[in-house]
């Protein structure tokens, strides 16, 4: 168990408040949505990813704080997600999001933009444009603009399709050490607005089950630790998490796979992670699996929960692989709506991990 509880971070709530949210979860993956921030929870930049920024470089900067309170325990538990509604970069998206987990705030969101694009419709922030149709919700997130394309039924979603930023595969056939196993793995580097390592879970005599979630994690962090350097070399400063896949099977003309995300540092995507099959749909697009107008890919999470991704576009990339725009389709659903009390007298503020680190 970690405490988190410090003087500073007190001092960035000094009296007791109260914050609302919207409960959601994606593919059985938690969304927390929080749309109006405590008055001290003020965020400075002109775009989405300029306040991420300010915010990670600021010790115990409120909206920080904030994230703790929420998204630890004992609000919260080591696998939670959520969203901060914040001002978009200009007025072609409707809102900006700093998506945050329990290590800190992320470059993007898949499943958690499916929930907003939900959340926006039903809570009237952008009007669908007829009853039965699509209706576009724009969003600046860290990674870019982002589109949650909502079909609605009657008013009511139905379905989201999460067309994200250009995606693209980094880095194929690195060879990576796995010492717990005394063995080597093959991995590959793949971006969707994060990037994420692969490895097939052949190679580790293991198939994507629940009851292993937590040697999943424990391999996860190992091979992300791995991969870091080279990550780093292909230029990108942080490597988000880690896919563990099944290999891909084909029914119908279509593609089906299993897979789990270990994320951040060691949580577990419930969900197939949005950005994630974002950027297995990259890797597929660079191998000629998938196309414009060429295929689906049926991507299962741990819980056996479905997205199902296809080329949008093709796209600029910044590496020797081609790039492309993903879309991914899912639903997300309202759970609950919470009122939170923070008080920084409560000897556990403003929370706690209860899992190994």
């Amino acid at each position: 168990m970690t405490a988190t509880a410090s003087s500073s971070a007190a001092a960035a709530f000094p009296k007791p408040i109260w914050v609302r949210s919207d409960d959601w979860h994606t593919a059985g993956e938690p969304f927390r949505i929080v749309s109006e921030l405590p008055e001290q929870c003020t965020t400075t930049g002109s775009t989405v990813m300029e306040r991420r920024l300010n915010i990670m470089a600021t010790p115990n900067h409120p909206l920080d704080v904030l994230r703790r309170g929420l998204c630890l325990e004992p609000r919260g538990h080591a696998d939670m997600y959520g969203g901060f509604i914040v001002p978009p970069n200009d007025s072609g998206a409707a809102f900006g999001v700093l998506f945050w987990h329990k290590d800190g705030f992320s470059t993007a969101c898949g499943h958690g933009t499916i929930a907003l694009g939900c959340w926006a419709i039903a809570t009237g922030l952008v009007k669908p444009k007829q009853a039965d149709g699509v209706t576009d919700v724009v969003i600046d997130v860290p990674s870019g603009r982002v589109v949650a394309a909502v079909r609605t039924e009657g008013g009511k979603p139905v379905s989201v399709d999460f067309i994200n930023v250009p995606s693209y595969l980094v880095a194929s056939g690195i060879k990576v050490p796995v010492k717990s196993r005394g063995i080597d793995v093959v991995a590959d580097l793949s971006y969707g607005g994060a990037l994420y390592g692969y490895v097939d879970v052949a190679g580790l005599g293991m198939k994507v089950r629940p009851q292993d979630h937590d040697e999943f994690v424990s391999l996860g962090r190992e091979i992300k630790a791995a991969l870091k350097s080279t990550a780093a070399e292909h230029g990108h400063d942080y490597l988000y998490g880690v896919c563990f896949y099944e290999p891909l099977s084909e029914e119908g003309g279509e593609l089906h796979q299993r897979n789990v995300v270990v994320y951040a540092e060691g949580a577990v995507d419930r969900s197939p992670c949005g950005s994630g099959t974002s950027a297995r749909t990259a890797m597929l697009f660079a191998q000629g699996k998938l196309g414009l107008g060429k295929g689906h890919l049926h991507h299962a999470s741990i819980i056996n929960t479905v997205f199902v991704a296809s080329v949008d576009a093709e796209a600029a990339s910044p590496t020797k692989f081609p790039g492309c725009v993903p879309r991914i389709t899912g639903m997300a659903h309202l759970m609950g709506r919470s009122e939170f009390y923070l008080d920084n007298a409560d000897p556990t503020f403003p929370g706690f991990v209860f899992r190994p680190e």
